[in-house]
C-alpha cells in the first residue's frame, strides 16, 4: 500500500483531509531519511495534491517545495501546512465561529442542485451558517486557515448520501450514520488540535512551501534546486482531477456547475481524462507528430491508432487515443522542465500506474522513462510494488495493470 493514501488516514495532519489521489507519508519520509544521509537537501514536488511530500519535509527536517495547479486542492495543501500555528488560537477560533454560527439565520436558496441534492435543508443550514461564521471572522491567520479545512473536511461525513471521497458524488446512494455538522466540526478541531501536538515533538524543523503553477511550465520553479524529487503525477486512467473535488467547490461557491470545471479548472491540469480532450479530437495526430514525442513516436502512434479504431465500435466512442497523445505530451514538458529544476546527480521518483483503456495496453511508466531520457537524465528504471485491477468485477478488460515508482537519475 506504498503507493496509496490509506494509511495516511491514520497519520496525524495528513488525515486532516482525504484525498485519495494521495500516497504513502511513511514511503516518503523514509525516502526522504534515506536520501538525506545527515546532510541538508532540497526535495519537490511538481504534483503537490493535498501536500504529503512538503509535510514530510518540513517534519524531517529539509527544505519542501512543491507546485499545484488546482486551486482547492493547493489550499487545502497550505492549510495543513499551519500545523504550527498555536493550538489554543485555533481553539478560539472554532469556539468563536460555532457561536457565531447558532445565532445565524440560514441562507440556502442560492446553493448549486448539487449541494441541494446531497444534503438535507436541516444539514445544509447547518453548514451555511458555519460558512457564514468563517467568512465574517476571516483574518488570514493560520488559525482562519485552519478552521476552514476543518470545514470543508466534514462535507462528505455530514452528508447522508453517497459522497465517497473519490471521483463522483452520487446523490441516490445513500450511507447509514451520517454526522451532524456541529457536533463534526467541533470534532475535526479536536483531531486537529491533538495532531499539532503530536507534530510539535516529532518535527525536526525543515521548511515547506507550496507554489501556485502548473507543472508543465514551472514557471515559478527555482533552477538547478531540488536533489529529490518526489511525486505521483496524475494518472492516465481517465480520472477527472477537475471534477474530483466538485462538492466542495460547489459548497464554497466556486463552481456551480459541471460545465464551470471546462473554464475554472481544467486549462491548469494535465490532460488526463476524455472529458478533458474531447474538443481537441481533431487534432490528435498533430500533437503526435510533436517533437516533444520523438522518443516513444513510432509506439504511441501505433498505440493511438489502435484506440482510435477501437472507439468507432464502441457506443461512448470516448477519444481515449487524444488523451493518451496529450497525456504523455503534457509530461514531456514536465520532464524538461524537471531536467531544469533538478540539481545534476539528482533523483527523480515518480509513483505511477500504467493503463489500458478499451483493453489496449499503454506502457506507461515505460514511455515516461524514455520522455526523461529525451529531457537529459541518464537513467530510469521501475520497481513494482503492486497489481492493480485484479477484481475483475465490472472490469471492462481483463488487462493485468501494475502500480510502482519510476526511479530517474540526472
Amino acid at each position: 500500500r506504498r503507493t496509496t493514501f490509506i494509511d495516511n488516514m491514520k497519520l496525524p495532519v495528513h488525515r486532516w483531509y482525504r484525498y485519495s489521489a494521495g500516497f504513502s507519508a511513511e514511503w516518503v519520509r523514509s525516502v526522504i531519511s534515506e536520501h538525506q544521509n545527515g546532510e541538508p537537501i532540497n526535495v519537490f514536488d511538481p504534483f503537490v495534491g493535498s501536500g504529503t511530500v512538503v509535510l514530510e519535509s518540513k517534519a524531517e527536517g529539509v527544505n519542501g517545495l512543491g507546485i499545484e495547479s488546482h486551486p482547492f486542492v493547493r489550499r487545502v495543501a497550505l492549510a495543513k501546512l499551519n500545523w504550527p500555528a498555536d493550538r489554543s488560537d485555533l481553539e478560539e477560533a472554532a469556539k468563536l465561529l460555532l457561536a457565531s454560527a447558532r445565532r445565524r439565520k440560514p441562507a440556502i436558496s442560492n446553493y448549486p442542485d448539487l449541494i441541494k441534492k446531497c444534503f438535507p435543508t436541516e444539514t445544509l443550514e447547518r453548514l451555511d451558517v458555519m460558512r457564514a461564521a468563517w467568512s465574517a471572522q476571516d483574518d488570514k491567520s493560520d488559525a482562519a486557515a485552519l478552521s476552514w479545512l476543518a470545514l470543508v473536511s466534514i462535507l462528505r461525513s455530514t452528508s447522508p448520501v453517497g459522497t465517497a471521497p473519490w471521483q463522483y458524488v452520487l446523490p441516490r446512494k445513500s450511507k447509514a450514520k451520517p454526522l451532524e455538522p456541529f457536533k463534526a466540526f467541533q470534532n475535526q478541531i479536536d483531531m486537529m488540535r491533538s495532531d499539532m501536538s503530536a507534530w510539535d515533538r516529532r518535527s525536526k524543523g525543515g521548511t515547506g512551501g507550496i507554489l501556485n503553477d502548473d507543472a508543465r511550465e514551472m514557471a515559478n520553479a527555482p533552477e538547478d534546486w531540488a536533489d529529490l524529487v518526489i511525486t505521483s503525477p496524475p494518472y492516465a486512467n481517465n480520472y477527472d482531477y477537475a471534477d474530483a473535488t466538485r462538492l466542495e467547490q460547489s459548497f464554497l461557491g466556486e463552481v456551480t456547475s459541471w460545465g464551470d470545471l471546462k473554464t475554472t479548472m481544467r486549462p491548469h491540469l494535465v490532460r488526463a481524462c476524455t472529458q478533458h480532450v474531447a474538443p481537441d479530437i481533431k487534432k490528435t495526430w498533430d500533437v503526435l507528430g510533436s517533437d516533444n514525442l520523438v522518443a516513444i513516436q513510432p509506439e504511441i502512434s501505433e498505440v493511438c491508432s489502435r484506440l482510435e479504431a477501437e472507439r468507432e465500435t464502441r457506443g461512448g466512442k470516448k477519444p481515449y487515443h487524444t488523451m493518451i497523445a496529450y497525456y504523455f505530451h503534457d509530461l514531456s514538458n514536465v520532464w524538461l522542465n524537471l531536467r531544469r529544476v533538478c540539481r545534476a546527480g539528482g533523483k527523480v521518483c515518480f509513483v505511477i500506474g500504467d493503463s489500458a483503456p478499451y483493453g489496449i495496453h499503454v506502457p506507461v511508466e515505460r514511455w515516461l522513462g524514455e520522455l526523461a531520457l529525451a529531457a537529459g537524465f541518464k537513467h530510469y528504471s521501475f520497481e513494482k510494488l503492486r497489481d492493480r485491477n485484479t477484481k475483475w468485477k465490472n472490469r471492462k478488460h481483463r488487462v493485468k495493470l501494475h502500480e510502482g515508482r519510476l526511479w530517474v537519475e540526472g
